[in-house]
């Protein structure tokens, strides 16, 4: 899959390294049809530059920074200096997965490639992004995609690829209550303490209570971000130190580092 038109100015875009020359390297922008730039020797690496070649070589997938596009000349200065080894890592996941999640398209839309480009640059133009349109959509459904335009039926076909193919981000996040209870069935009270913090519904998350050790229970809580684990973790720390406190009993939420 690649896009239409010309790189921004300052985005970090994915090439294959075409030709070496003593001044620089020539490459071609796997993410934008038919097109090619230069990164000049002073921009391959920091410093002094003895054999271009130790740095760059003919078909070499690299991550390079957009410093000027020319639409008049056909021209786009680019560099590899300005690219950190974070940067270059993260573009490349970016970049293998929407390949992916193109490649799903093509196979949803097998006899009609003219509609799975269609589709494409409509996410694309909404998310900048074919994975991260079909993540939204595993994640919150159909109305993810209301931003692009889409038909009914294309958007029942990215409902399905998405269910079927992506893999929903998720956090997992850790605390512990310590509770107590000096009640004749304190036993029983601590056990439907417990139970309260399962009673903390939420369609997003998981959660489990485990025994750790007299007077400790590790609360475990996965979902989507942490923001949204956080919640759920206090909320059902809560209602356990609630319940046992209610009861006669003693309890302390601790957050694990």
């Amino acid at each position: 899959m690649q896009r239409e038109g010309w790189p921004e100015p300052g985005s970090l875009v994915v090439c294959t390294v075409t030709q070496v020359v003593d001044f620089g390297a020539f490459v071609s922008i796997d993410e934008y049809a038919g097109k090619q730039g230069l990164i000049h020797i002073s921009e391959v690496a920091s410093g002094w530059i003895k054999y271009i070649r130790d740095h760059v070589r003919e078909g070499q997938k690299i991550v390079c920074k957009v410093l000027n596009v020319d639409t008049s000349r056909h021209h786009i200065d680019l560099s590899l200096k300005d690219v950190n080894e974070h940067q270059r890592r993260e573009k490349i996941q970016e970049w293998k997965a929407d390949q992916k999640a193109w490649k799903w398209l093509e196979m949803a839309y097998k006899d009609r490639p003219e509609d799975a480009k269609r589709v494409a640059d409509s996410l694309m133009a909404a998310y900048d992004s074919l994975y991260l349109a079909m993540e939204e959509a595993a994640i919150s459904g159909a109305e993810a995609l209301n931003e692009a335009d889409l038909t009914e039926e294309d958007v029942k076909i990215l409902e399905s690829l998405s269910r079927d193919n992506v893999k929903i981000p998720s956090v997992d996040i850790s605390g512990y209550v310590d509770i107590t209870s000096p009640a004749p069935d304190g036993v029983e009270v601590i056990r439907k303490a417990l139970k309260q913090a399962r009673r903390t519904k939420d369609k997003d998350a998981t959660l489990s209570v485990s025994y750790i050790g007299a007077p400790r229970y590790r609360i475990h809580v996965t979902a989507p971000d942490y923001k949204h684990a956080e919640s759920v973790l206090k909320k059902a720390a809560q209602a356990i130190v609630s319940y046992i406190e209610q009861h006669g009993g003693e309890g302390a939420f601790h957050r694990e580092a």
